[in-house]
């Protein structure tokens, strides 16, 4: 098992790298630092003095890895627009982004899991063309959409929920129901195949010829084994929510790191969306990381086989 660790944390840890590099290089590509730092009406003259005293009349290679080098001290730069430092303001936000996310993925696996196994042990019937449906539709609304007839149902024309801020537990009941709908189809469908694959299995056919009831078969006998993909997959799917959390907080005015990352953008704060993209990016890969490592513990043969 440790062998099968260092061997992922070393694939980790070289997709991290190559995706800060990935990220700094697109950055950079999508527009001057110099000019962002100078403003709109600067001259040529000033520009060209940003770009000395910032070093970004260097190459690329140079300015990455003195980025880099500040960054892995802890050191992410000061901000361009908020004019505070980076790592507080990006620390200050985080809490925010991944409440929501939490709560998004834990909807979604609480709606997802009783769906799919529901829909393979009554495969075919109406049971199973419901939960399909209600998978199609998650999948088939654009979360903002989806997030906007919440607010119409729910804030305006009943008036239960406030509308956007972050101040109470129920200024996240939207923005958890619009963000994890979204990621529980794939979640339900995999559920599904894997129950129904589990249960034409040969233990589960001995199981029943033992005489278990219905429901130890399917809960203690079936669906440990049918969660096992379903794990690496919400792994993947709370690091989109993290990093694709960015439409949803900004409809709802939630202040983390999505909206962070949309003014940021927006103004061209190049060291913010920067720390932003290569913490979400870090985040997703350590996600992961812990997918494949609870997966392997879960099931012995993933070690082996690799």
């Amino acid at each position: 098992m440790l062998t099968y660790a260092l061997k992922r944390l070393g694939l980790a840890l070289l997709v991290a790298l190559l995706v800060s590099a990935a990220a700094f290089l697109l950055l950079r590509l999508s527009g001057d630092p110099a000019l962002a730092i100078a403003g709109e009406g600067a001259r040529e003259e000033d520009i060209a003095m940003v770009r000395r005293t910032y070093g970004l009349d260097r190459p690329l290679v140079v300015q990455y890895l003195e980025w880099l080098a500040r960054t892995l001290a802890g050191d992410l730069g000061q901000s361009l627009y908020f004019k505070t430092d980076v790592a507080a303001l990006v620390a200050d936000k985080l809490p925010t982004t991944f409440q929501i996310g939490g709560l998004a993925i834990l909807f979604a696996l609480a709606l997802s899991i009783p769906l799919g196994v529901l829909a393979a042990v009554h495969a075919g019937t109406w049971v199973d063309r419901l939960a399909l449906t209600v998978a199609v539709a998650g999948q088939a609304l654009p979360n903002f959409f989806f997030a906007l007839v919440l607010i119409m149902v729910f804030s305006i024309w009943l008036r239960w929920l406030p509308v956007s801020g972050s101040g109470s537990w129920a200024h996240f009941v939207m923005p958890t129901i619009a963000l994890g709908y979204y990621v529980t189809p794939p979640l339900m469908r995999l559920v599904r195949a894997g129950m129904i694959e589990v249960l034409a299995s040969d233990y589960i056919r001995t199981a029943r010829a033992k005489g278990l009831s219905t429901t130890s078969v399917v809960f203690k006998h079936g669906l440990r084994n049918a969660l096992i993909p379903v794990v690496a997959l919400t792994a993947v799917q709370l690091g989109f929510l993290l990093g694709g959390s960015i439409v949803i907080e900004t409809i709802f005015a939630l202040d983390g790191l999505g909206y962070l990352a949309y003014q940021s953008i927006t103004h061209k704060d190049f060291p913010v969306t920067q720390a932003v993209l290569l913490l979400l990016s870090v985040v997703y890969v350590l996600l992961t990381l812990a997918a494949d490592l609870f997966n392997a513990l879960l099931d012995p043969r993933m070690r082996l086989a690799r």
